[in-house]
């Protein structure tokens, strides 16, 4: 048989119940991770889940031309001390906070490290970027692999995401938003995935959810009608149409599911990375599916979740591919 290391691993099942480690957050010390931290803080808070604070450390190969030069404390030793003290950083910050917190330190890369627990996590929280990061650079190295090879949803925190100057356990408990959640479908069972995790979400903030269905410009049509050359704007009222009634069953779906939430809907024409970047500057959460309708196989994470980490100017849910029970009943996969 053979052995494709590149495709995506098969879908995960998902119960909470079984996921000790509650939120877990990556911690390195800079003030992208302080921004997670403070984010992962106030989402176990308002879920009532354990916190979990993970410092990695890597040790490398020792070197040494002479016997003299062969250092007094092995290196092993200084990383681990270096981490614990991270930790101690994270630990000074959450002073005050009132839930239950466990901190770790694990022997690593960061980004494998993280992607090993998340099996056992619910949800994990990294900075945009973090201390390794390149000035100019958008994303780190580390909020570019967790969300691609995560085994649960992942929250990519942006660099303009704001934390209260408090200093009192209030800081930690959220606070009222009238923003929504909102989450991009593409009618594919991923992209049911992300919206039942958006669903969650939105219920847990007393807030709406919002799906939002992007239709393709002009530009793009002939990437969905490559037997048209040139679509008029007749036939695209008509698309537009078709996917509202669409979008409209994906609500009616998501309400069976989650009665008391209030959804809404929206089909926009333009690009699905533009459209969902957008939503990013007015929405309290914004969430996408790793990979839609397009993706490649072997592609862990999409051209339209990458794009829109990449311009985010929120907090971004990325959902892997998980098993739910919920999906036996959704709406036709094809229209």
């Amino acid at each position: 048989m053979e052995n494709d290391t590149h495709s995506a691993p098969r879908p995960l099942a998902f119960d909470p119940a079984a996921r000790d480690l509650g939120v877990l957050v990556g911690f390195d010390g800079s003030q992208q991770s302080i921004q997670a931290l403070h984010y992962g803080a106030m989402e176990a808070q308002r879920s009532g889940r354990r916190l979990t604070i993970v410092s990695a450390y890597s040790v490398p190969a020792p070197v040494a031309t002479t016997i003299g030069a062969v250092p007094d404390k092995f290196e092993a030793q200084h990383s681990v001390v270096a981490a614990k003290a991270l930790l101690d950083e994270a630990r000074s910050y959450l002073q005050d906070y009132p839930g239950e917190v466990i901190y770790r330190t694990e022997r690593g890369d960061p980004a494998g490290v993280l992607v090993d627990l998340s099996t056992v996590a619910e949800l994990a929280v990294v900075g945009a970027r973090g201390r390794g990061g390149f000035v100019g650079r958008l994303l780190g190295s580390v909020s570019s692999a967790l969300p691609a090879h995560a085994r649960c949803p992942t929250v990519v925190v942006a660099r303009q995401y704001k934390i209260t100057d408090a200093a009192d356990p209030t800081r930690f408990e959220p606070v009222p938003d009238e923003r929504p959640v909102i989450v991009g479908i593409d009618r594919s069972p991923h992209s049911r995935i992300a919206a039942l995790q958006a669903a969650e979400q939105a219920l847990n903030r007393g807030t709406v959810l919002h799906l939002l269905m992007a239709l393709p410009t002009l530009e793009g049509w002939l990437d969905w009608y490559p037997g048209l050359d040139t679509p008029d704007q007749r036939i695209i009222d008509q698309r537009r149409l078709q996917l509202e009634e669409s979008l409209a069953e994906e609500v009616a779906w998501l309400g069976r599911h989650y009665p008391s939430l209030t959804i809404t809907a929206a089909v926009k024409p333009g690009d699905p990375v533009a459209q969902l970047s957008r939503s990013t500057h007015e929405a309290q959460l914004t969430v996408v599916g790793t990979r839609g309708r397009s993706g490649f196989t072997g592609v862990l994470l999409g051209s339209v979740s990458r794009g829109v980490l990449l311009r985010a100017a929120g907090p971004v849910m990325i959902v892997p591919e998980l098993q739910d029970e919920r999906l036996s009943d959704q709406p036709d996969l094809i229209r």
